[in-house]
This record gives C-alpha cells, structure tokens and sequence, in this order.
C-alpha cells in the first residue's frame, strides 16, 4: 500500500486529503510539526511528502538538509503548497526533490491528478460539472449550487464550512443552500444525500438555521422524508429565506433587508485552503475582465422589488449605467428616447406584459438583445419570448453571476 505523509497541513487541508486518499487505499500519516517531522519520516520512508509551507520558507530548510543528507530519505519526492514563492526560494527546491508546488488555493483536481502521477496509482476524480460557490455576509454561509452534483466538492464542502466559521468567528451561524436550477430525479439521491449530509455535519449551525432555496419537488420529497434533516426547510422563494433568517421583524421593509444584509461586501476575510472549481472552469471574473473597458447601458424591467435590487446590485459590478423600471409602459416611454445595450424583462407584469414589450420591439426594429429572466417555466411562455425575438429565457430564481454570465455571452455573440 502505498503511503504518504502530511507536514503542517492546514486542517481543512488535511481532513479532506486524507478522506480522499484513504478512500483510494493510500495510508495517509501526519505530523503536526517540522520539528518531529524527520523523524517519522525516517521511521515511515513514505512513497510522498506533503507539506504546507510557512510564510517564511528558511523555517523548512533545516527540515530539507537532514532529508538531504539522510541517504534513505533523500530521494522521497514532495509537494509543497503554500503563497508564492520568492524567486530564490524555487531556485532551490530541485535539490530538495520537491517535484511540485502548488500555489493557494489549489485546485484540487489537478492536485490529485498530480499526486497519482507521482504515486503511480490514478487516483478517481468526479468531472461532472457543477459550480458551487460559497461567502459569507454577517453569520449567513450562502451556498450555490449549478449545473450539478459532483461528488469530489460535496466532499470538500463540510470542511469548507468549518474553515469559514472557524477563520470568521462566525457566532450562530446559517445556512442558505441555493440549488435553484437544479432538477433532480431519484438517481441523484446519493448525491443529494451526501451534500445534505455535509451542510448539517457541522455542529454549531442549527437545523432550523438551514434554508435550502429550491423548487424541484425531488428535493422537497427527499429532506421531508429522511428524519436525519428534519428541522432543515426548503422554500421555493427567495423572500421566504431572507425573511426567516435575515430578519426577525415581520415589519421589516424586504428590499432594505436585502440591500443592508445581503448586497453588501462578503464578510469572508480567510482564504480558502483549497479552489472550488475544477482548471476547466473559468469564473465569471475572467468573462467579466474581458468587457471591463466596456461601459453597458442596461435596462432591467421587474414589478418585483427584491428582483430589481438583487439585479441592480448584481450589474452594478459590471462597469455599467442601470436603468430600473417596475412597469413595462415606464420603460417602452425611456426606449423611445434611449438605445440600450441589454435589457432584462420579466414577462407576468401588470398592465403591459414582457410578450407586449418583446412586441413592440419587434415592431420598432430595437437593435437592443432582450434576455427573459421570469417565473413563467411553461413551455409555451419559453417558445412565444423567443419567438418574439429574445435572446436568452432564465427562468427565476437563478444566481446573480449566472444572469451576468448569460448577459455577458449574448452580447459576445451579438453580430
């Protein structure tokens, strides 16, 4: 069997590689110390040497020279991870037989794919996509969930969590889970189950302080019929979820409630151990960096306050001018005397509806892409916008960087 030892790993760190590995049959040691580190390295003349590396790299180098001068212990090849290294500290690290360094937060994919080549043992690793992003703002962790279930970061969740806490100090701390455009059947079960299991592991967060924002009624059935969630709520609504763990004034204005708690700067002041995607996902940062120099006219038309405001302060990101309607005749009055860039349209509105503005813009020949961000999921709703000429039809509630991702590639694509 093969083996590996683990020097000063950070414990979010540690936990998830040896859950990995052990799952592997890799025997994974550790130590909490450079200073008894050579001697269970001797003892063990492991396969692999981990080690997180401290911020000033010369308290590794007494640990390097005994290795080096150890004619057993020599030739075990290790990873480092840890900041950037100065130039002249790499410059070193071949003599040490440091194969790789890895700078954080890693990605864990590539780490193990590296950590098998090393041990000649490929190590599995789930490739289905799935976004999950996590921050924290007050004591509320939100938690999203796009695309799909991949194991391998439903793993790493349940440590993500404890860093986060631990790092911020979190008192009491909540969850809201948002798995809003996922549909699950019966055979995402175990996959349900392990992500459920992860996000209820931590002590210190109550059931009843975990909200899961989800509409598919798969998920609905499946939290109410294991006892081991119960307390744990799912809500089809975004303001079912603040209201409950935002606020506890009923009389609180909701939209204030959102722009004071949930639109302001994540309070998430630790870096993460380790990156939640995989090297094949590129972020909404590098999409957006790409039109940074461009300045975007928007329009968003909703009746709904709560979606303006989370809207507004989504593309307020963007460098942008937004222009907020709660009515399609307040808008159609503006588009007679303003060319848009993009416009976001809600389609059940009262008094004109989005299918009457699409119309009209048809009619008008306005040069503006028009992307459909509304409850309506019937597909005749879906059919009739694009036939209308919408570019795009997200259906609600869906992340911010999705709707700005969505955005973003319709007017990459516009001729």
């Amino acid at each position: 069997m093969k083996q590996v030892l683990l020097i000063d790993t950070p414990p979010l760190f540690r936990e998830f590689l040896k859950e990995k590995l052990s799952s592997e049959r890799i025997e994974v040691e550790t130590t909490g110390g450079r200073y008894d580190a050579f001697a269970k390295m001797v003892s063990l003349l492991p396969d692999l040497i981990i080690i997180d590396v401290p911020q000033n790299f010369q308290d590794l180098t007494e640990f390097f020279e005994k290795k080096r001068a150890d004619p057993n212990a020599n030739s075990i090849p290790v990873i480092l991870s840890g900041p950037l290294p100065p130039r002249e500290v790499v410059a070193q690290l071949p003599s040490y037989h440091v194969i790789k360094y890895f700078n954080k937060p890693i990605k864990f994919d590539i780490f193990f794919e590296f950590i098998g080549q090393t041990l000649r043992t490929p190590l599995s690793i789930d490739t289905t996509q799935s976004i999950l992003e996590m921050h924290l703002n007050k004591n509320i962790i939100f938690i999203e969930i796009a695309q799909g279930l991949n194991r391998e970061k439903l793993a790493l969740l349940k440590y993500r969590i404890d860093e986060m806490i631990e790092v911020n100090k979190v008192i009491t701390p909540k969850v809201i889970l948002m798995i809003s455009d996922l549909r699950l059947s019966f055979v995402d079960g175990i996959n349900l189950h392990l992500l459920l299991t992860n996000v209820t592991f931590d002590p210190r967060i109550q059931r009843k302080n975990i909200k899961i924002l989800s509409t598919d009624q798969f998920v609905r059935d499946f939290v109410d019929g294991h006892e081991e969630f119960r307390g744990v709520e799912v809500v089809d609504n975004l303001s079912t979820v603040l209201n409950k763990l935002v606020t506890d004034n009923p009389r609180d204005d909701i939209s204030d409630v959102i722009s004071r708690n949930i639109l302001t700067a994540t309070e998430d002041i630790g870096e993460a151990s380790v990156e939640m995607r995989f090297r094949s996902e590129e972020g909404i940062a590098s999409i957006m960096n790409a039109n940074k120099n461009e300045r975007l006219e928007i329009a968003i038309i909703d009746d709904d306050p709560i979606t303006r405001k989370i809207l507004e302060s989504a593309f307020g990101s963007l460098k942008s001018q937004i222009d907020i309607f709660d009515s399609g005749t307040k808008f159609l009055a503006a588009a007679g005397q303003k060319i848009y860039d993009v416009i976001i349209l809600d389609i059940f509105m009262p008094g004109i509806s989005g299918f009457d503005i699409l119309n009209a813009l048809w009619l008008k020949q306005y040069p503006a892409p028009v992307i459909v961000y509304s409850s309506a999921a019937q597909k005749t709703s879906v059919i009739q916008a694009l036939s209308l000429g919408a570019k795009a039809y997200l259906i609600k509630p869906l992340k911010p960087d999705a709707i700005i991702q969505k955005v973003l590639e319709v007017l990459n694509t516009k001729v």
